[in-house]
């Protein structure tokens, strides 16, 4: 199959389209990491309020979740020494996150299985850890791969995992927690009523402060230090408007708009984290001549074509898909200081199995 499409433009789409998924998964699931966040700052308010927190993404966290499943599936088909060279030196990171991104599905559909109060707290301890934990090794996770690490000649990567922990590799850990927590809080402002509302709404007056003098700090150092253009400058001051723009959206309780201002800083900041990155997958600190580029670290033509091809005719499907998903659950949940999420439908349930019982 021959390709319209020069070898160095295919490659580069690829690398755009990776992006691409990566940034809807930091959007989409970076709020379903932001309001499990606040199931710690809620803790307090009893089970009730916290199942209510976790209602609010509910019916859509999985589906977020199809985003990493099909970009890391991408990467490994597009890029595969990207892939392999991630995984050689980032293997415990990333077996880290996998099994808290697992632990974390178990959260979601055993917590309203049983009718105990110390089950219940178990599993919203869980839930705190599935909300920090992954948007943590993400923040280390992408600022080491736009830094670079310490590569050889095999394209193994020869830093330890302290070695991966950096001053800029942290601070980026704490930038993701910070922006996914405010991106998670103003989306539960804009689903839930009641007191919990504006619980959520003075919360979020809170982070935003320490958010923007985060993200400037690490977004500045890593266009200073780690870029290679010039133009990622745009989506960096376009990342810091949004940032800003929440403090006079979220006083005048514009909720909906300070949520789109938080997933435009997310869409700004990846796009000058990737576009900076370009044309390197995967700088080399040591000897340039072993990083990974989008030139070496690609499949072949035919490869990239066929997967082209595949993804121009399912990626509107899982676009429609979500679209239509958030339109059917776009209604506020009321019911904040309600029993946990699940004991009714079972108290009922039991209620009529004694019935059935007694009949017998």
């Amino acid at each position: 199959m021959d390709s319209l499409l020069d070898p160095t433009a295919l490659q580069t789409l690829w690398f755009g389209l990776i992006a691409f998924f990566f940034l809807g998964y930091f959007v989409l699931e970076g709020f379903d990491f932001g309001v499990q966040m606040n199931v710690a700052a809620s803790w307090r308010r009893g089970p009730g309020t916290r199942g209510t927190i976790l209602k609010t993404v509910g019916p859509v966290w999985d589906g977020n979740e199809v985003f990493l499943i099909t970009g890391g599936a991408l990467l490994f088909a597009a890029f595969p020494e990207w892939y392999a060279t991630l995984f050689s030196g980032f293997y415990l990171a990333l077996l880290l996150l996998l099994l808290v991104l697992i632990v974390r599905v178990c959260a979601f559909k055993w917590r309203d299985k049983v009718d105990d109060p110390r089950w219940t707290r178990a599993w919203d301890v869980v839930h705190v850890i599935g909300g920090f934990a992954p948007a943590l090794l993400w923040g280390v996770a992408m600022a080491n791969i736009v830094a670079g690490v310490e590569i050889d000649a095999n394209h193994w990567v020869t830093t330890s995992l302290l070695g991966l922990l950096t001053p800029f590799a942290l601070l980026g850990g704490v930038v993701f927690v910070l922006l996914f927590w405010l991106h998670g809080t103003l989306y539960l402002a804009l689903k839930v009523t009641g007191q919990l509302r504006e619980v959520a709404n003075r919360r979020a007056a809170i982070l935003v402060w320490p958010t923007i003098a985060a993200a400037a700090a690490y977004l500045l150092w890593n266009q200073l230090a780690h870029a290679h253009a010039s133009w990622t400058w745009v989506p960096l001051v376009l990342a810091a408007a949004a940032l800003v723009a929440v403090v006079p959206l979220n006083r005048r309780r514009r909720e909906g708009l300070a949520f789109a201002a938080t997933a435009t800083a997310i869409t700004g900041a990846v796009v000058a984290l990737f576009g900076g990155l370009y044309p390197y997958v995967l700088p080399s600190t040591g000897d340039p001549a072993n990083s990974l580029t989008v030139a070496n670290a690609s499949s072949s033509e035919h490869t990239l074509t066929v997967m082209l091809v595949a993804t121009a005719i399912l990626l509107p499907l899982v676009l429609a898909y979500t679209v239509w998903t958030y339109r059917v659950f776009r209604h506020r949940i009321t019911d904040e200081e309600g029993p946990a999420p699940g004991s009714q439908l079972l108290a009922r349930a039991k209620q009529s199995y004694r019935e059935a019982f007694d009949q017998e």
